[in-house]
């Protein structure tokens, strides 16, 4: 079951442990939105693993792939939406993944909140 998550509340537990609680929500982040989307592939242990491992560079890429598969799992579900991949890429790249997370949890609350998924 995917519960909605607040945003504000994440962004501050974040922010008190130094972007620790920033990589529980990373991963929470990308297993919500495999289980919504419906891709067994998708697996946030493992993104952030490549992401450790690649020193950053692999988070760009996920910042992408996220945007994407939110957008395509709003457009299943017939929800108005639309494709903010590059922003969140242009994002990342800067070094403002917190931004990137709070967009991507507001996509995957809108998405909980408009469909039959619980």
């Amino acid at each position: 079951m995917i519960q909605k998550k607040e945003i504000v509340l994440y962004v501050i537990l974040t922010i008190i442990t130094c972007g620790i609680f920033g990589i529980v929500w990373f991963i929470n982040i990308t297993d919500d939105t495999a289980k919504l989307s419906g891709d067994n592939e998708m697996s946030g242990g493992k993104d952030f693993l490549f992401t450790l491992l690649t020193c950053g560079i692999y988070g760009i890429y996920w910042a992408y792939k996220i945007g994407q598969q939110l957008y395509k799992t709003k457009t299943d579900h017939n929800i108005q939406a639309s494709d903010n991949s590059v922003i969140y890429l242009i994002l990342q790249f800067f070094g403002l993944g917190i931004i990137v997370y709070c967009l991507a949890q507001n996509d995957i609350n809108e998405i909980i909140d408009n469909s039959n998924i619980n």
